[in-house]
């Protein structure tokens, strides 16, 4: 079985952002973005879901942290999608649900070849820290768009806004591991009946 890897590099003149990324991996992480809660959230991701990331990130911080969030975004989705090859013995679909105290968030992702987003998180408040939530949606809107994938997010519960968010990564990593998972008794077959995905 060859190893599912990807390295992305992605330079703007407002961004340079490099990404390296194993679906098979232990959860190993490095993180150098310069946003210590999207640092903390992506953490979640690569623990959650048993996927090795190394992201790096230099952006234009001094102005907000719009496009960071959202190029590295862009390139995680770019990495994903390079490390799934042709997706022949995957799972495809991943789901997960994700308590966290007060909060519960579910994840639903199809490795479909089809970008789109439901994000459904209704915060009670506009920050966590500096940290403004809004960017959250960007990311994933930037993420689906580029790893092709659909994906629904529902908080569907919950007052504490970290913990919201929170509920919603660890979820994020679990659907996913699950979906980009070798399915043992379809190895080799692509999980279509279109034959394309």
């Amino acid at each position: 079985m060859t190893m599912r890897t990807a390295r992305i590099e992605r330079k703007t003149l407002e961004t340079e952002v490099e990404v390296a990324i194993n679906l098979d991996g232990t959860g190993e992480r490095t993180l150098d973005i310069g946003i210590p809660f999207l640092e903390h959230m992506l953490d979640q991701i690569a623990r959650h879901g048993l996927i090795d990331l190394e992201i790096r990130a230099k952006g234009d911080l001094h102005i907000d942290d719009h496009h960071t969030v959202e190029d590295v975004g862009i390139t995680l989705g770019q990495a994903l999608k390079q490390a799934l090859g042709d997706k022949r013995g995957i799972r495809r679909y991943g789901h997960a649900y994700v308590p966290l105290d007060e909060s519960l968030s579910r994840v639903v992702i199809d490795l479909s070849g089809r970008p789109g987003l439901e994000y459904h998180v209704e915060f009670p408040r506009a920050r966590v820290g500096n940290f403004d939530v809004d960017l959250f949606r960007e990311f994933f809107q930037s993420f689906v768009n580029h790893a092709q994938v659909t994906l629904h997010i529902d908080c569907l519960r919950g007052f504490n806004a970290h913990h919201m968010i929170e509920t919603v990564f660890k979820a994020f990593g679990r659907a996913l591991r699950m979906a980009v998972e070798y399915d043992p008794r379809a190895e080799g077959v692509l999980p279509s009946t279109k034959g394309h995905l």
